[in-house]
């Protein structure tokens, strides 16, 4: 029993050093990356935000310990090239808070955006050709013919408009 056990934190260790772990970050059970820090010279904690992905949650991390330690911090940053020029030393928990978690929700709309998503839509269009992403062609039997020729309709949506059933 004692084998399959040590197997398990093998295999669950190996997996968390394959991604690399940032300075104030955790993973909540539920797969969201949250981040808090704390005030130096007292036992409170500041909440930075839940976000989507670690690297979010690691620049509000970075933007928090900057805000509240100064230029003597930058050495232990996830990201110390990322401080946006707007932040200072002088501001209070609440202005930390929120600029730390705009600067994390920023990250994650970007890293979101910028993703390849892993199940990517792909189908097959009239002309036969791949398409990937947004542009769909729904197609349709050729007069009801389910073994035959199919004919795309053309819904008058572009790539990149937004259409109500987006948010359903």
């Amino acid at each position: 029993m004692s084998g399959s056990s040590s197997s398990r934190t093998d295999q669950e260790s190996g997996a968390s050093a394959a991604r690399k772990k940032f300075k104030g970050v955790r993973r909540r059970k539920w797969g969201k990356w949250v981040s808090e820090i704390r005030i130096p010279g007292k036992q409170d904690r500041l909440w930075l935000g839940s976000y989507s992905t670690p690297e979010a949650a690691a620049v509000a991390h970075d933007i928090a310990s900057y805000c509240l330690r100064g230029p003597s911090s930058i050495e232990s940053l996830n990201f110390p090239l990322m401080l946006p020029a707007s932040v200072r030393e002088d501001m209070s928990p609440k202005s930390i808070q929120k600029a730390a978690s705009d600067a994390g929700m920023a990250i994650d709309a970007q890293m979101i955006l910028n993703r390849v998503p892993e199940n990517e839509v792909k189908f097959w269009t009239a002309s036969g050709g791949v398409n990937h992403g947004l542009e769909i062609e729904l197609c349709e039997p050729a007069g009801g013919d389910h073994g035959g020729n199919w004919h795309g309709n053309n819904t008058g949506m572009r790539e990149g408009d937004i259409s109500i059933e987006d948010y359903l």
